[in-house]
This record gives structure tokens, C-alpha cells and sequence, in this order.
């Protein structure tokens, strides 16, 4: 990709907008409608919607939230949670999703991933990937599902070298260590999955000033950088984030 693009994020739990400390201790950010049209309007280029319970509670993503926030949006619009099943994923593409991101299911069934990406094209697949640090892994990287809550045994770069084979069009890695810490996305993740993937690398979980933003792009080479609480919160404007960028070098749209 030419250009990094900037992608607020919606974590949502009971129809609000919620963002934690590494995957736990929520706290309320908003109604996600309103969430939606404030960075569509405040120049977002990306806007994902991660229903954050749905696996673990083993139900379906909540539709008409999505549908909600579908109808205010303006931008490339993503969607993750409970999304089991091709039919499930038609579903969230029907209410207005560009994309469907999946998680745990995927890694339960890998088919999964090529089911989707053979139906609906790889452009409109994401896998996610909840990461934390393990020495007993190849890369020192293991994949976690269920919200993060379940250690796998897998390597995540070799899983994202797998899932991005099966068909996955976007990988994001998210690192449980760094999530919502603000203390820096994990470069040497993003880095290991950029060197093994051609597909763009979407950088989540630690954002916490703009330098953070810039490591990821230079460091990381990621393509897409993904935040929440600096955002939802207004510790960083997604302009201001913008210019810094350009202004570093680093080309945004």
C-alpha cells in the first residue's frame, strides 16, 4: 500500500461502544452510531466494529448495531464477532459491512478462511490474531482465541502465514501484552507477520501517542493502523495524527 491508513476502532459490549486494559477492565466510550459519524466526519480511512463478547457467550454478532452504524458510514467498514459460518458472514455483509473479520472460529476451523474468501473474495476477509509472547513458540509469538483468553500452542506467524494461504486478505495481529496499555504497538510482531505475508498488515493493540502511530508504520511496516481509547477518548485527533505523519514522512490519505 502507498499510502498508511487510520482505522478507529469500535469494541462493542451491549450495544456500547467499551475499551479495556489487555482485553479486560471495560470502561464506556460512547454510543457507537455517534462514534461512527464523528470519525467518518474527522477523516477516518477505516472503521472496524469488533463485537467483543459474541465468541465467548457463543452467539452471533449483534446485526442491527451493525446495521446502525452501516448507514452512517462513509468509509471501508469491518466487521468481527461471533462470525462462525459462511452464512453468518453473509449476514454481517447484508447489514452493511465491507468486510468480515474472523477470530477464533477461523482458527478452530481453517476451512473457514477459504470458504469465505472462495464465496465473498479475499478483499472482504480479515483474520484477526490475538497474540502474546511465548519462548516455547518459533517466533516467540502464540495465538490466543475467545477474546484472548485461551493460550492455543500455535505460532502466530506461522498462522498468519497459513490463514493469509487459506485465503485471508487483511491479517491483524493484536497483541494482548500491549492492548490498551498505551505504551506502543509490539513492532517485532507487525514485522514478523509483515516478512511473511504479501497482504496488508493491520497493527493493533497499544497506541498511545502519535509516535506510537509512526513506529508502526516506519518499524512495523504495517499498512493500516488501528486504535480506540486515544481516539474515543480525544487524546489524539485523527488530523492532527495525519499531519504529524506526512510531516515524519510517512504518506496518509
Amino acid at each position: 500500500m502507498d499510502k498508511v491508513l487510520i482505522m478507529p476502532c469500535l469494541d462493542m459490549k451491549d450495544g456500547r461502544v467499551v475499551k479495556g486494559v489487555n482485553f479486560v477492565d471495560l470502561r464506556d466510550a460512547g454510543d457507537p452510531v455517534e462514534c461512527a459519524r464523528i470519525y467518518c466526519e474527522n477523516g477516518a480511512d477505516e472503521l472496524a466494529f469488533l463485537d467483543i463478547t459474541a465468541s465467548i457467550e457463543k452467539r452471533k454478532n449483534a446485526l442491527e448495531a451493525v446495521r446502525r452504524v452501516a448507514q452512517v458510514t462513509t468509509i471501508p467498514f469491518t466487521v468481527g464477532g461471533g462470525i462462525s459460518s459462511i452464512v453468518d458472514a453473509e449476514k454481517v455483509l447484508e447489514a452493511g459491512a465491507d468486510r468480515v473479520s474472523i477470530s477464533s472460529a477461523s482458527f478452530r476451523n481453517p476451512g473457514l478462511i477459504d470458504q469465505v474468501a472462495a464465496k465473498f473474495g479475499s478483499s472482504q476477509l480479515v483474520v484477526a490474531i490475538d497474540v502474546d509472547q511465548n519462548s516455547a513458540c518459533p517466533s516467540g509469538y502464540e495465538v490466543y482465541i475467545e477474546g484472548g483468553r485461551t493460550a492455543t500452542g500455535k505460532d502466530a506467524i506461522e498462522w498468519a502465514r497459513e490463514a493469509e494461504t487459506r485465503g485471508a486478505g487483511y491479517i491483524l495481529p493484536t497483541s494482548r501484552t500491549c492492548d490498551g496499555a498505551k505504551t506502543g504497538y509490539d513492532i517485532p510482531l507487525i514485522r514478523g507477520i509483515k516478512e511473511v505475508v504479501k497482504v496488508p498488515v493491520i497493527a493493533s493493540g497499544g497506541a498511545g501517542t502519535m509516535e506510537h502511530f509512526l513506529e508502526a508504520a516506519q518499524k512495523g511496516k504495517a499498512d493500516i493502523l488501528l486504535a480506540a481509547s486515544v481516539f474515543h477518548f480525544g487524546e489524539i485527533n485523527i488530523q492532527d495524527l495525519k499531519k504529524y505523519l506526512n510531516d515524519k514522512g510517512v504518506k496518509t490519505n
